[in-house]
């Protein structure tokens, strides 16, 4: 896949997640249809899947929505 730089600095984000998940092998950034720089994934370096990082690691109160009824009135919702 090829973009311009003012695409790529636009979706960078995006770009990156495209290299990350493996749905593009490489991004290459032109400047005026020329290519200058490329994109790859960098084997060396793991890549973190921040969903779910802290799963089992937290835990809750049982009455943790006690007051979500209060919340909702509070917040122009709902009725007591």
């Amino acid at each position: 896949m090829q973009v311009n730089i003012l695409e790529a600095k636009t979706n960078l984000s995006r770009l990156i997640r495209l290299i990350e998940t493996g749905q593009e092998e490489q991004i290459i950034i032109a400047r005026y249809g020329k290519p200058v720089v490329k994109m790859t994934v960098y084997n060396d370096v793991p890549v973190s899947k921040r969903i779910g990082v802290a799963k089992g690691r937290l835990q809750f109160p049982a009455d943790l929505d006690r007051y979500n009824d209060e919340a909702a009135v509070l917040l122009g919702g709902g009725t007591l």
